[in-house]
């Protein structure tokens, strides 16, 4: 029996499919929702929308200190492990928030092997949340599923070199299949309605959003570029809305589903994001990207400017939103099988 940990937007929809990949292996699964996030639109209308089995737990933890938050997940993922009668072969966890650390220490301490997706990434900043998290689960590992041979190479770096597997990414096997599912259900005809040059913007990570005058800077000169931009504004951000001046080329709306998102992307020119799974997608959906970060851990898609870097001190975001891609579009992170492997190489490993 496998327990999957999952409690953020990216791990639902990377869930969706690995899940979908085990049951079709024959091996026995029980998911568990840390409630990391527990807006209703960011995270039960995935079960709606993705098919994803329903949780047989939910922590419902939600908000916190990256401290607090993280030991909460470790006392009630301890007692619910505690409560299962039949052998656990292992934890699978995914990516690098707070609910993937937290059960990388957990099943370490009680001696269960874990299985982390989309291992070996790094975007070398300590002062990433999000990097401390991925470095010590990557450690903490058995079984390390990567989505890339830079990602390997990496793990090779830091002596971790047994049962490092690159598969390619589970949510490029998301992108592709949910993609076509989209159009039968979404709509969304009336966000995009009379508006022509859509920018998809999103803007989440706390050195970005934290600092109301840093987040000021950033949405002035959004507002300078010529695009409408659509913002579908994260649950975290709210509270800063109404202390700040928008310009009236940003359209905020509230969260969509993962198939709107889909769609939006389809529809709009450009992406403007903080997020790490967006730039991947928008590279699969040959849409030129701008990352308002100092680093990425998804450096292949840097590669003929399809995705670039700003720094919101530069004040050259005008520039970069005029510059196109200087290289024809490759594929990047597998074939859209990378579920169907992973699923294998458990059963291998773990399930005979």
């Amino acid at each position: 029996m496998i327990i999957t940990l999952i409690g953020a937007r990216p791990q639902f929809v990377k869930a969706a499919v690995v899940s979908h990949a085990l049951l079709n292996e024959g091996i026995e699964e029980i998911i568990i929702h840390s409630g990391q996030h527990y807006d209703e639109r960011m995270s039960n209308v995935f079960w709606d929308d993705l098919k994803i089995p329903k949780p047989l737990y939910n922590m419902q933890i939600g908000s916190g200190s990256h401290a607090v938050q993280t030991a909460q997940m470790m006392i009630a993922l301890e007692e619910i492990i505690l409560k299962q009668k039949k052998n656990i072969d292992g934890l699978l966890l995914y990516g690098d928030t707070n609910t993937t650390v937290a059960g990388s220490l957990t099943a370490a301490k009680m001696n269960i092997p874990v299985i982390h997706i989309e291992a070996g990434l790094r975007s070398f900043n300590r002062e990433m949340p999000e990097e401390i998290n991925r470095v010590v689960t990557d450690h903490l590992s058995a079984l390390l599923f990567c989505p890339s041979e830079s990602a390997v190479e990496q793990l090779k770096k830091e002596g971790i070199t047994s049962n490092v597997y690159n598969v390619g990414d589970v949510m490029y096997d998301s992108f592709i299949t949910f993609s076509e599912l989209a159009p039968r259900n979404a709509d969304i005809s009336h966000i995009i309605n009379g508006l022509s040059s859509i920018t998809l913007l999103t803007l989440h990570r706390p050195v970005n959003t934290d600092n109301a005058e840093v987040l000021q800077q950033i949405i002035m000169q959004l507002g300078s570029l010529p695009t409408h931009l659509i913002w579908p504004v994260h649950p975290r951000n709210r509270v800063h809305m109404e202390k700040l001046r928008i310009p009236g080329n940003i359209k905020m709306i509230e969260p969509l589903s993962y198939f709107e998102m889909l769609l939006l992307l389809e529809k709009c020119e450009k992406v403007i994001t903080d997020s790490g799974g967006l730039q991947k997608e928008a590279y699969w959906a040959k849409k030129p990207c701008i990352t308002i970060r100092g680093e990425t851990e998804w450096i292949e898609t840097l590669e003929g400017d399809w995705n670039q870097l700003y720094s919101v001190v530069s004040n050259s975001l005008g520039d970069k939103f005029r510059k196109g891609p200087t290289s024809p579009w490759m594929p990047l992170y597998g074939n859209g099988n990378a579920s169907e492997r992973i699923a294998q190489i458990i059963k291998d490993k773990f399930c005979q």
